[in-house]
């Protein structure tokens, strides 16, 4: 087997925008749609119910179906989906739901519904793990006020309750920090704007937002970042930046669909309610959108 059939959380997995109608319900044919195009557009994967974006408003019968639509189009061993929860007695159910709709991966939040200290932690992993399926820990200190630093990740990782990180802190030091104290552990990119940076320091993977928009120029920004071929990387990496940093979750998001916009695929509407951009902000992406599809890099 490979090293991603054996690890499947590796290459670029995308958290997923989900197409909403005007109603705001599910428009699971065009998710389906949208992720079998990632695919097709060279992503290695997708992770569905990204745990800070749609997912907290979606009804359970909505989060399970989006699982299974998921998997449905492009195959259990591609999807990641998160299974965050205030409980880990639910993390551990939508980890059950997730195993046994076919998916080889999880990402898991740390408990967020009060700012856990490093027992509260340890206990949320072993619960959720008993699942039986791959968990990645998803490292988000800034919107969970919870930080898995290294050494908690390493101790997570030493007692088999987790086999990789998606490291959102931004902090690039910690990636050089985590393989020294466990070396097995595989660092997921996590936040965009660090991509080349957190790839030179030996990343395995990135859970990445803008491929929503641009598959393509992402992935080949990834694979250049990782085999090393930094000229190429650093000029994908200039033209796509101004795309790629945003100061909070929301407005990013937005950034996102609005590229997906402009460049012809469906962004839809969010639940909760769009907060716009700033007109200043619509700018940025209109200019860095149209200069990327100039490039040929959509």
């Amino acid at each position: 087997m490979t090293a991603t059939e054996t690890r499947p959380w590796r290459g670029v997995l995308v958290a997923t925008a989900l197409p909403l109608r005007e109603d705001l319900s599910v428009d699971y044919d065009r998710y389906a749609e949208h992720c079998a195009w990632l695919v097709e557009n060279g992503c290695d994967g997708v992770v569905p119910n990204g745990s800070l974006g749609e997912y907290q408003v979606l009804t359970p019968e909505e989060r399970a179906r989006v699982v299974e639509t998921a998997v449905a189009a492009v195959g259990g061993a591609r999807v990641m989906p998160g299974v965050a929860a205030y409980g880990s007695a639910e993390a551990r159910r939508w980890a059950e739901q997730a195993r046994d709709a076919g998916c080889r991966s999880v990402m898991l939040l740390p408990p967020n519904a009060y700012r856990a200290d490093e027992r509260s932690v340890l206990a949320h992993y072993a619960e959720v793990a008993k699942a039986g399926v791959p968990i990645v820990a998803y490292n988000n200190p800034i919107d969970t006020k919870v930080d898995l630093v290294p050494e908690l990740l390493a101790k997570l990782h030493g007692d088999g309750f987790v086999h990789a990180v998606k490291e959102f802190s931004g902090d690039v030091r910690r990636a050089y920090r985590l393989a020294e104290l466990a070396p097995e552990l595989d660092l997921l990119i996590g936040a965009d704007d660090v991509l080349l940076e957190l790839a030179i320091a030996g990343a395995k993977g990135w859970v990445a937002g803008y491929p929503n928009a641009l598959p393509a120029a992402n992935v080949a920004l990834y694979r250049a970042a990782v085999d090393g071929d930094l000229s190429t990387a650093k000029k994908l990496y200039e033209q796509l930046h101004p795309l790629l940093r945003w100061d909070s979750q929301v407005e990013f998001v937005q950034a996102i669909k609005m590229s997906m916009d402009l460049v012809g695929r469906y962004g839809g509407p969010v639940r909760p309610p769009r907060v716009p951009l700033l007109p200043e902000q619509e700018a940025v992406v209109r200019a860095a959108t149209e200069r990327a599809v100039a490039a040929g890099l959509g």
